[in-house]
């Protein structure tokens, strides 16, 4: 398994022009590999830890599984290049599978410049139907634990967290990542690979609500967004399109829900 930091050597400078040498970690940002059932899908870049939760969650987010029961098996190869992930799908996720690679090309060949393309980029969500308890209160609380919670953040600096949170605010679980999308991905992949659900909870990201990661709630059934960076309008739209609740803006001292949102 590929570490998931390095030590580098740096010059330090201050204003007044003193340098110090000295050496601090770095996030490791590797090119991962997604074959499912023998398919090249995807190259993502992230961080090599967590694979087999990341590629879970990933195939969740990509609408290519309906569960985790859905993945037979997967074998992580690590190269000098990158890692390679190859997952087995049952038979019934092929073609599925298909349809979406024959769209993924059109993507690659031509850009977004079909209304067929148009139409997979913003396909219908199903709508949220599971209910957070979660008050401002547990925000906060959830808010305050989660920076003791991120090892490879605190050492460098440079990746972001998504957190399973209790209705209470207890920080649950958590998965990090350099991209904020495959760290959420990471978390869903979690969550459904140990049979865990949203219980009345949130989710906590530590990066700011894009369309994707709106998507990615919705598809997980997950009942409340809370990011610590602001929502496009997009990802606002989204959101109210499939009835998630999303706060934005996160910190200890205030939040911002969203208009109509009783947080």
């Amino acid at each position: 398994m590929t570490a998931a930091s390095l030590d580098q050597n740096f010059a330090q400078i201050r204003p007044d022009g003193t340098r110090t040498a000295i050496t601090r970690a770095v996030a490791v940002e590797r090119p991962i590999a997604l074959e499912f059932s023998g398919i090249g899908y995807a190259v993502m870049m992230a961080s090599p830890t967590d694979l087999e939760d990341f590629v879970t969650g990933f195939a969740l987010s990509e609408r290519l599984i309906p569960g985790a029961a859905a993945v037979l098996g997967l074998d992580v190869h690590s190269r000098a290049d990158g890692d390679v992930v190859r997952v087995a799908l049952t038979p019934e996720c092929a073609p599925g599978l298909l349809e979406r690679v024959r769209h993924r090309v059109s993507e690659s060949s031509c850009g977004m410049c079909g209304i067929e393309n148009l139409e997979q980029a913003l396909r219908p969500l199903p709508r949220v139907t599971a209910q957070s308890r979660a008050d401002s209160a547990a925000m906060f609380r959830a808010l305050n634990a989660l920076r003791a919670l991120q090892p490879l953040n605190r050492a460098t600096g440079a990746v972001h967290a998504a957190a399973l949170c209790s209705a209470e605010g207890e920080v649950l679980l958590v998965r990090e990542d350099v991209g904020r999308h495959n760290a959420f991905d990471k978390l869903i992949g979690a969550m459904a690979r140990a049979g865990r659900g949203w219980d009345g909870g949130f989710a906590l990201l530590s990066s700011r609500c894009s369309y994707e990661l709106v998507e990615k709630a919705a598809l997980a059934n997950c009942p409340l967004l809370v990011t610590i960076s602001a929502a496009t309008d997009l990802a606002l739209k989204r959101a109210v399109s499939c009835g998630l609740r999303v706060v934005m803006l996160a910190r200890s001292d205030a939040v911002l829900a969203a208009q109509g949102d009783a947080a």
